[in-house]
């Protein structure tokens, strides 16, 4: 579940930063605004059922996100490419829960959430419906290494703050 959590922390960021830019107006605006809210009830629902199973939810790391809030395009494709990840890290986190229906029934209810969210942020990208939108009949699974490789970019390191700084002024 820590993997999970791990993933709407990255989500609940950039969700916040993301709306505090101005960068939408609108329907956009009003959506990704209940993204945020969503995000926000994600991380703390799997805190605590982390909690709940005896375990320690790992913290938030720290983020960057570099020029994803330059303009309203660059927000919405980052936003997109965000939310199909976490689609696809969720599902692989639901095979490690198999024989726990309780679990697995939470993170279900998130997926299912975080599905909706791809698609929407997907059609506000511009995707198009085929091969955009909708990828086909089956959701295929992104492992840990896979999501870890895709965030990479938003996490703190060297010069993270300068990048961040640059982008957010």
């Amino acid at each position: 579940l820590n993997f999970a959590l791990g993933i709407e922390y990255v989500e609940q960021e950039f969700f916040r930063r993301g709306n505090e830019a101005g960068l939408l107006s609108g329907r956009q605006a009003a959506y990704l605004e209940q993204i945020s809210v969503e995000e926000q009830a994600h991380v703390a629902l799997l805190t605590e059922t982390i909690i709940d199973v005896g375990g320690t939810a790992d913290v938030a790391p720290g983020l960057h996100f570099g020029g994803s809030f330059a303009d309203a395009g660059r927000y919405l494709e980052t936003a997109a490419m965000i939310e199909r990840t976490a689609v696809r890290g969720h599902l692989a986190a639901l095979s490690g829960l198999l024989g726990d229906p309780e679990l697995i029934q939470t993170l279900a209810g998130v997926f299912g959430v975080e599905a909706r969210h791809a698609a929407l942020t997907a059609d506000f990208a511009g995707h198009p419906i085929e091969d955009g939108v909708f990828r086909g009949w089956r959701e295929e699974p992104m492992i840990s290494g896979q999501v870890m490789a895709a965030f990479q970019p938003f996490l703190s390191g060297a010069g993270a703050a300068a990048d961040e700084a640059a982008t957010t002024q």
